[in-house]
């Protein structure tokens, strides 16, 4: 699949969603766009990469949405973050960060070891231009943390943010860019982990627990309280040991 072809199964898929369910949806449609962007104007060292590794990416989370709407089991984070969208009403801006957390911290390590072979993971040289395009993906996330905030904060009712947190917005906003950076760096190196230890037979021992770790930190999220400034404080991403 194209990553045009998975921006057109995105919008398909996102008419059938509640609009609570949309909140995260139509966020990553958004980013998956302007990455689409970036990859038809040749802005990553390797492309053709980038769109199969998005494309493998985003698959995980369709695959989620999917088994949902079948009645099948879920994985424990998205299982948290889905839950949510039918619980007491959050705010939201913490409804995209519960598919944020699900999606970065369980699924991207994932698709990285999808379209990294262990041959690929031992050569340095070719490592490096991979690490470079995971990190230019970071520079398109941050760029779009302005307007993404806008359109949540166009979506909110009263009540949804105190003064308190109408005053930490400029920090709040700063601290999304950091705790990305941070979730993405980890990322990385568990991606590492469980080529490692796919290499050594343990891969399933090792994805159950990314899943552990990826569902106690979503769940982390539904908790009461300035959660941005919690999260740069603490850090949003986790990390196999």
């Amino acid at each position: 699949m194209s990553i045009d072809a998975l921006v057109t199964r995105m919008e398909a898929i996102g008419k059938d969603l509640s609009p609570t369910q949309r909140l995260f949806h139509d966020t990553y449609l958004r980013t998956i766009q302007a990455v689409a962007a970036e990859i038809h104007g040749g802005g990553f060292r390797d492309t053709g990469w980038v769109e199969h590794w998005d494309v493998e990416f985003a698959g995980l989370y369709l695959d989620a949405v999917t088994s949902l709407r079948a009645g099948k089991r879920v994985p424990g984070p998205w299982h948290v973050a889905f839950a949510a969208a039918d619980g007491p009403r959050l705010p939201p801006l913490r409804h995209v960060l519960l598919g944020m957390n699900a999606h970065i911290n369980y699924d991207l390590p994932q698709a990285l070891i999808a379209v990294i072979t262990d041959h690929e993971f031992d050569d340095p040289a070719l490592l490096d231009r991979r690490r470079a395009d995971h990190e230019h993906i970071d520079e398109i996330l941050a760029a779009r943390v302005a307007e993404e905030a806008d359109v949540l904060k166009s979506l909110e009712l009263p009540g949804d943010r105190t003064l308190i947190d109408r005053l930490l917005e400029p920090f709040n906003r700063r601290g999304t860019e950091r705790f990305l950076k941070e979730a993405r760096a980890k990322v990385w190196r568990n991606a590492h982990a469980l080529a490692t230890a796919r290499q050594n037979g343990r891969l399933t021992e090792r994805l159950a627990e990314l899943e552990r770790l990826s569902e106690a930190r979503v769940a982390h999220l539904i908790r009461p309280g300035r959660v941005l400034l919690d999260l740069a404080r603490r850090g949003f991403g986790v990390e196999l040991e």
